[in-house]
């Protein structure tokens, strides 16, 4: 046939053209992604016909896709040495609904937008068609693989249909794309453009890809896509530095297969350093999101849950289905089920990671930690996990030392059926805090914990293994009945209503308590969901209004010589034995960080004191 053919689109695929050429795209530059996937998949089904001993045209042409960008032109070419089309092969890829999914395309086009439908390019396999964004023409030049094939030329200006001719006769095998540029487009004629889209988009494309007879731009390997036992730790460690712009090792990395429920292959990193803890900012996840090693989403969204979003690395999947775009993951029960195929997975090498190198989980966790006490507060699904690999210091353990959950309730003693945390500013706070003492005369272990979010993480958990988790300053500990020399029942509770009658409104109830040992007294908050830490953490984030208003409860300790003393004061000096039960609430607020102003305190205390100075030594 030596004459030109002239075709009309079906009615589906002028539909998507009028869209892509009429439609205005803030991101064009994913055409150029779009056919070099193309030219690579082309080229792969080469290789596979080779590897399988099939006889194809010039077998000694090298496998590799060739960029040519002239801007005086202003067109830029895109050539592959693969299978190529012959003419049938042309109607059916490029002018009809068999091949190009433009159906599907167009049924997904009526449930969105006209203004989003352009992140359905590249989703249907209608990614071709992308080239009239930046393109007022597009010349095909292709000759089919078959040894007897010959060669055509196809050529479209988008509206109307396209031209099929024969093409020159020593044309070689593969396919050849030309696109004359729009005014508008012409920066992808030059050379910098070209360099960094592909740069960005296919840098791991298995076939060297040449911009003007250059070296390949692509010279970095797949690395996730090779056998692990094949790869030296100094290559994940440059890969690291190439992906995740980081010049620091990473404190460890996770390389898995997994085959299903998906196929996927992963290279995910745990960097050094948390950036959010050195003042810069929440991060964002650099996790990148390839299929067939060509980008889908830098930074892919949604990916992981949010609390992971430290990590850095490459996730692909050679057979995702086509309802995935390469711009934009649209089907959400998939994504659900990368998140949650990746993050068990993730979690199980976390585990492992604790188990067999404890040192290394040690540094992560130093690292880390907050953003997996995050994910217990805000993923219920993934709680259990994660409340497994929880670190604590623990009143048993040296300081320094981290103990975990599990480890602490193994260690639980005959009659204690709870799990007791305590948080305070350090661990000299923790061991001198008056809701300490009680665990401490019985002997029983209490984890420290030194940032205030545990408190919501403990909240949120609720139990381990079937052991609720307590807060020590909720915990109703009592201890033995106090010993010769503490208050009478009756007379502690006399006491109590003194100190009441003195406070007023400004506490709830006074008690004589059963787990003070050395401290004279102690306050609780009266609500039984809000701590002293919680309290002061709202305040620090101006959000204290959000808490019930505080309603303090007011302990004493019955056997101090304080509050033994104060048993007497109160008849012999009313007014003198008020100040002091002002001081002892004052002090006791102090203790617990809930004293805004202590300015009264002090001057109290300036009063008491000169009130013992002034009195004359005992004879």
């Amino acid at each position: 046939m030596s004459a030109t053919e002239k075709h009309v689109f079906q009615a589906e695929i002028q539909r998507v053209l009028d869209i892509v050429i009429h439609s205005l795209y803030t991101d064009r530059e994913i055409f150029l992604r779009e056919l070099v996937s193309n030219a690579a998949d082309a080229t792969e089904k080469l290789r596979f016909l080779q590897a399988g001993g099939q006889a194809v045209h010039q077998p000694e042409r090298p496998l590799e896709i060739t960029l040519t960008a002239d801007d005086q032109a202003r067109t830029l070419a895109i050539a592959d040495a693969g299978v190529g089309m012959t003419r049938d092969e042309l109607v059916e890829n490029l002018g009809t609904i068999a091949h190009s999914g433009s159906k599907a395309f167009l049924e997904k086009l009526a449930e969105a937008r006209e203004k989003t439908a352009l992140n359905l390019i590249g989703q249907f396999g209608v990614g071709f068609y992308s080239a009239f964004m930046v393109a007022a023409k597009v010349e095909v030049f292709t000759r089919s693989h078959q040894p007897d094939a010959t060669a055509w030329h196809w050529v479209s200006e988008g509206a109307g249909g396209y031209e099929i001719a024969p093409g020159p006769a020593d044309l070689p095998r593969g396919t050849k794309i030309i696109l004359h540029l729009k005014e508008d487009a012409k920066e992808f004629s030059e050379n910098w453009q070209v360099q960094r889209v592909v740069k960005r988009y296919s840098a791991f494309v298995p076939f060297p890809i040449r911009l003007n007879g250059g070296e390949p731009l692509n010279r970095v390997q797949a690395l996730w896509a090779r056998p692990k036992a094949d790869i030296k730790p100094e290559e994940y460690r440059e890969f690291y530095e190439f992906i995740g712009h980081d010049p620091e090792p990473p404190l460890a990395h996770l390389h898995f297969t997994a085959d299903a429920p998906l196929a996927i292959q992963a290279l995910l990193y745990i960097p050094a350093r948390n950036l959010e803890t050195l003042g810069m900012g929440k991060s964002e996840s650099e996790v990148n999101l390839h299929c067939r090693k060509v980008l889908i989403q830098p930074r892919a969204k949604d990916l992981f849950p949010e609390w992971l979003r430290f990590l850095k690395g490459v996730v692909d999947s050679e057979d995702l289905p086509l309802n995935i775009s390469r711009e934009t993951m649209q089907d959400s029960a998939l994504l659900q089920k990368l998140n949650r195929v990746l993050t068990g997975r993730f979690l199980k090498f976390l585990a492992e990671l604790a188990e067999k190198e404890p040192d290394t989980f040690r540094k992560v966790y130093a690292e880390h930690q907050r953003f997996l006490k995050e994910g217990v507060i805000t993923d219920f699904t993934h709680r259990e996990s994660l409340a497994k690999l929880l670190r604590y210091e623990s009143s048993t353990q040296p300081a320094g030392t981290l103990v975990s959950l599990a480890e602490y309730a193994g260690r639980m003693q005959g009659g204690q059926r709870e799990i007791y945390h305590l948080t305070a500013p350090s661990r000299e706070a923790a061991e001198a805090s008056p809701y300490f003492e009680a665990f401490k005369a019985r002997s029983w272990e209490v984890l420290f914990s030194y940032d205030g979010v545990d408190e919501f993480v403990f909240q949120h958990l609720h139990e381990f293994e079937g052991k609720p988790l307590k807060n020590a300053e909720k915990a109703d500990l009592k201890l033995d009945p106090p010993a010769e020399g503490a208050l009478s029942d009756d007379e502690a509770r006399l006491v109590a209503n003194f100190v009441k009658e003195t406070l007023g409104d400004r506490v709830g109830e006074v008690r004589s308590s059963r787990r003070l040992v050395d401290s004279p007294a102690m306050v609780l908050d009266g609500d039984d969901q809000t701590t002293a830490t919680m309290r002061r953490m709202f305040k620090a984030m101006k959000r204290a209004a959000e808490l019930p208003e505080a309603k303090l409860d007011f302990e004493l300790n019955p056997k101090h010589p304080v509050v033994t003393g104060l048993a007497t004061l109160r008849k012999d000096d009313p007014a003198l034995a008020a100040q002091v039960a002002e001081q002892l609430f004052d002090s006791a607020r102090l203790a617990a960080g809930l004293l805004d102003d202590p300015r009264t305190l002090l001057t109290r205390m300036n009063t008491l004191l000169a009130r013992v100075v002034a009195k004359p030594p005992a004879a």
